[in-house]
């Protein structure tokens, strides 16, 4: 047979092939529960200004950020009716205190009734960075977890750390969104930088439905995080974001730009927590011609499924 004519098979099978490597690259999840577990706005539970969630997703469990005082987001899940003894992964977002003050306490709690309880912490790269005009207070909670049998383990970029459940890594500052002090330095071999937070990272859940965003604080930039999943993950809708996006003192300006870069990524539904700002949740919803059963300023308590989207706390309906 002329070899010429088995061309179009073997470019057929290729091709064939090639959509179905890319077809089954990537899982989505097929089930999720967000639950907050911190934030400043409560009618169950103890308000604080912090973040934490509690993602469920396909029988496992994952704790988001750990709140600002200690004891607050132990106490917010037995309000709640929530066992965190089964959960061994837990993820900061980044370095500041108010998401990261209650791992200590609720290691030392929770392991009494599993030794694995949060034994493994995601962080992102530069989260142990010297800062030089303030005590990086992650270094004492470091070598506290580890005395306590926990492992750190650090991300510079997308990685996928369970089927359909990603980290973002660290994100590059594209758009200027800036949303930190500005005072904080960085101390490098070739000197003093500005402290961005470039360990700032982000959850993302990969669903039939399209891409669930949860975030601390946001420091990067939402526009800039999402921009950064649609590369570097999938091409896709960012159909939900839950958590801090620290746009409390973005400009009237900077939040009508902000909305139509949402509306371009198909974003339906939004829980803003934490440093998100409540006029500011509520000027994008204007924006985006949405509804308080869509975007709602979060709340202790409050969930998200897939089933049934954002279910809001009583004080934020």
């Amino acid at each position: 047979m002329n070899k010429c004519a088995l061309l179009p098979v073997f470019l057929a099978s290729f091709i064939f092939h090639i959509q179905t490597v890319h077809a089954q690259e990537f899982t989505q999840v097929a089930s999720l529960k967000v639950t907050t577990l911190s934030t400043m706005l409560a009618s169950r539970g103890i308000g604080e200004w912090g973040y934490a969630a509690l993602i469920e997703v396909d029988g496992k469990k994952i704790l988001f950020d750990t709140g600002n005082r200690p004891e607050t987001v132990l106490q917010n899940a037995k309000d709640l009716d929530i066992d965190l003894s089964d959960v061994e992964d837990v993820i900061l977002s980044h370095n500041h205190g108010d998401h990261t003050g209650g791992l200590i306490y609720l290691r030392e709690a929770l392991r009494k009734q599993n030794p694995k309880a949060l034994s493994r912490v995601h962080v992102g790269k530069g989260i142990f960075s010297e800062r030089a005009n303030s005590k990086n207070s992650i270094w004492q909670t470091r070598d506290k977890l580890i005395a306590l049998g926990s492992e750190f383990i650090v991300y510079d970029e997308p990685t996928e750390i369970f089927p359909g459940v990603w980290l973002t890594g660290q994100v590059p500052r594209i758009h200027a969104e800036k949303n930190w002090s500005g005072r904080g330095q960085i101390a490098t071999h070739s000197g003093l930088i500005e402290d961005n937070i470039p360990e700032d990272l982000s959850l993302v859940i990969d669903t039939d439905d399209g891409f669930v965003l949860v975030s601390g604080c946001g420091h990067a930039g939402i526009i800039n995080t999402m921009e950064h999943i649609t590369a570097h993950i999938h091409p896709g809708k960012i159909t939900t974001a839950i958590g801090g996006f620290h746009l409390v003192s973005a400009s009237d300006e900077h939040l009508a730009w902000t909305a139509k870069k949402l509306q371009g990524f198909g974003l339906e539904q939004m829980i803003g927590a934490h440093c998100t700002g409540i006029d500011a949740l509520y000027t994008l919803r204007g924006h985006l011609n949405s509804d308080r059963k869509h975007m709602v300023v979060g709340s202790v308590g409050d969930e998200f499924t897939l089933k049934n989207g954002v279910k809001a706390g009583f004080i934020a309906h």
